[in-house]
């Protein structure tokens, strides 16, 4: 047996001892991305081999919440894909102006910068006073994060641009207080956002929703589990409600291919048809 061969059966294992020690299901997740971000955190805690991680996770849920935190995909800025936004002002909000109470599920929030962009352009539209935005992900941490609404400046000129390119309208820096190295989010953006734990891969169907945001997560699983999650948003989503997936995923030959009508292929933004 080839070492590469030993270390697909370590993973199989450990992925196993993480779903039935404390229902995290990773073992539908992208293969390569699983396999790499195992072998870095073998690399960065000075074991030899990734069944050496087993033990640890079996008996301690500390060691085993870092490991999750390894394993979650946190890449994401404010107004990231300024042209998404953009197009769901464009296309999708005089549809939610319709409505006199508007729900929106952000699956995938991460650290909570898109939640909190798509929170100023529903301000700017003058319809977010009517909006519950449900923001969920299944990693603790960067829940956490994303309640804080306290963010790193570094990259503030990126997220003016940013802002601008998605169409704001006001001064960006109405939105925050900032200090020599954060800033902090106000506290108005907050007020009909409420985080939660939420497992795409565990977890049923989430009310009944006009618009549903899962940016860069489906790149992450399989073809199964793809499927499976869309399934789960189309059940989540009243007919003629709007679904909003990263740019480089596609519901294209998918099992809800035929229940969804596109309204922007390029930004990948679909509309539940009715009767679906």
């Amino acid at each position: 047996m080839t070492p590469i061969e030993i270390e697909e059966i370590e993973l199989d294992l450990l992925l196993e001892s993480m779903y039935k020690r404390y229902g995290y299901d990773f073992r539908n997740y992208a293969r390569s991305s699983l396999m790499r971000r195992a072998k870095l955190v073998v690399s960065t805690t000075g074991y030899k081999t990734i069944s050496d991680l087993i033990p640890g996770l079996m008996h301690d849920r500390a060691y085993f919440l870092n490991l999750v935190h390894h394993f979650s995909i946190t890449v994401t800025e404010m107004f990231r894909d300024p042209k998404v936004f953009l197009k769901l002002r464009e296309s999708v909000f005089p549809f939610l102006e319709t409505h006199p109470y508007i729900k929106i599920w952000h699956a995938g929030c991460a650290t909570g910068e898109e939640v909190y962009s798509l929170a100023i352009l529903l301000k700017e539209a003058g319809i977010y006073d009517r909006c519950t935005i449900f923001a969920t992900d299944f990693n603790d941490s960067a829940l956490e994060v994303a309640k804080e609404a306290i963010y790193r400046i570094d990259n503030m000129k990126q997220c003016l641009l940013s802002y601008r390119n998605a169409g704001g309208v006001n001064s960006f820096s109405e939105y925050y207080t900032a200090d020599s190295d954060s800033i902090v989010l106000n506290k108005e953006l907050k007020k009909n956002i409420t985080f939660a734990n939420h497992n795409l891969v565990l977890d049923s169907v989430f009310g009944e929703m006009h618009l549903i945001l899962c940016r860069n997560v489906l790149i992450y699983f399989n073809k199964s589990l793809q499927s499976k999650t869309l399934e789960l948003f189309r059940e989540s989503l009243v007919p003629g409600g709007f679904l909003c997936i990263g740019t480089k995923e596609s519901i294209n030959f998918t099992t809800v291919s035929d229940d969804f009508y596109t309204i922007a292929e390029k930004e990948k933004i679909y509309r539940k048809k009715y009767g679906a």
